[in-house]
Formats: structure tokens, sequence, C-alpha cells
């Protein structure tokens, strides 16, 4: 059974920067695509960031985030990554990571295309 674990989550001030790591017990061949997405209460999850693994050049960024976060991997330690700078309020909320084993993901920032997720960790932005 393939897992993923999410750390690097805390508290920051608006301006700031995190970096939040997830680690899968499987990478790249079984999981074609991976992600991360955010959720605040009352709300679904929303796409963050995906990643490509066999070709880390093919990523998505929702809108909230481009430009301002970057994803990337490193396959050697399965570990996907989630650089996020100049945070603001409005990013507060858990963010999951997400694992695809299809092999055809349509749309990388759907939730329905994810069946793995990690438990989550919280992120808290204040003005």
């Amino acid at each position: 059974l393939v897992q993923v674990r999410e750390s690097g989550g805390g508290s920051v001030q608006a301006g700031g920067s995190l970096r939040l790591s997830c680690v899968a017990s499987e990478y790249g061949h079984s999981m074609r695509c991976m992600g991360w997405f955010r959720q605040v209460p009352g709300k679904e999850r929303e796409g963050v960031a995906t990643i490509y693994t066999p070709d880390e050049r093919n990523a998505r960024y929702a809108d909230s985030g481009r430009g301002r976060f970057t994803i990337s991997q490193d396959k050697a330690k399965k570990t996907m990554h989630l650089q996020m700078n100049n945070l603001q309020p409005a990013d507060t909320g858990v963010y999951f990571c997400a694992a695809s084993t299809k092999n055809v993901v349509v749309s990388p920032l759907e939730e329905y295309e994810y069946k793995i997720w990690g438990q989550g960790t919280q992120v808290t932005v204040s003005s």
C-alpha cells in the first residue's frame, strides 16, 4: 500500500516562507503525478501545485500560488517539496500531499484525480 506523509507546516507572518515536504513509500514509477492541495474549514480541497514525476518541468500551479510557490522533487529521497514564499493570510489551511497512480491525469489540479492522500499539515499565516 503506497503511503505519503507531509511535514513542514507551521505558523508564519505575512511575507514569510515555508517549505513543505512529502515523503512517499514509493516514488516515480507507480505514482506519475503528485500534488499539493489546500483545505480550509467548510470548503473542499483545492489544488495548489502538481508535478509530473517523470519530468518535473511539467508542473502546474493554481493562480493563487503562481509566482510565489515552487514544487520540486528529489527522486532519490522519494520526496516532493513545496516552497512557499511571500505567504499571505489567504494561504492559511491544511495542506495535503496527494499521489495519482493513473497513467493519464487529465486535470492534475483536481482532487478526483488522486487516490492516495496524506494526513495533512497545518499552515497558518498571520497578518
